[in-house]
């Protein structure tokens, strides 16, 4: 009989916090015979608990933030609350979320070769270039997905992106989702 359960490429959907312990809400995918099947649990993380980041250096579980992708190992007895509930014994960071930043601007350059927009704003005070990506998700206006080739010059956009940019000008980033808007 096993005495834990493994949760691999796990999400963090929720964090609480309570006393001595926090209460993370993870999703992960289990693989059972033929069919692949979702499952949730929170694990209840004490300072028993070891947390380790993607450099395997003990971390504390504030470290811990909805979006992260983790590994965990967690006790085989589990409340018959929904989600059950079962203590975490070890804890690794796979990947953080990727923090996102939102502009807003006109569609004044389509590269379709090169896989890039540049917009500028209303101000007409900065541009900015947007790389896309084969996971770029772009809508149109009614949030139907359409491809780069689809949208046109003057479009008004919102393009959620990475929150870096480059020191070039004009500055370029990554584009995560471009919306049309008008």
């Amino acid at each position: 009989m096993d005495f834990f359960n493994e949760a691999s490429n796990a999400v963090i959907e929720n964090i609480r916090s309570e006393r001595q312990s926090s209460f993370v809400t993870i999703t992960y995918t289990t693989n059972q015979g033929c069919c692949n099947n979702q499952q949730t649990v929170t694990l209840i993380v004490t300072d028993q608990t070891i947390i380790r980041d993607e450099q395997n250096r003990i971390v504390s579980a504030r470290e811990l933030e909805k979006g992260m992708v983790i590994d965990a190992l967690f006790s085989s007895a589990m409340t018959r609350s929904i989600p059950p509930q079962a203590q975490a014994f070890h804890i690794r960071i796979v990947s953080r979320p990727a923090t996102r930043d939102v502009s807003e601007g006109r569609i004044i350059q389509i590269d379709t070769r090169n896989q890039f927009i540049v917009t500028i704003n209303d101000n007409l005070s900065s541009r900015i270039r947007f790389n896309i990506t084969p996971d770029t998700i772009i809508r149109d206006f009614f949030g139907r997905r359409i491809e780069l080739r689809n949208l046109a010059l003057g479009l008004k956009v919102r393009v959620e992106h990475a929150n870096f940019m480059t020191a070039s000008i004009p500055p370029q980033t990554t584009a995560y989702v471009i919306q049309v808007i008008r």
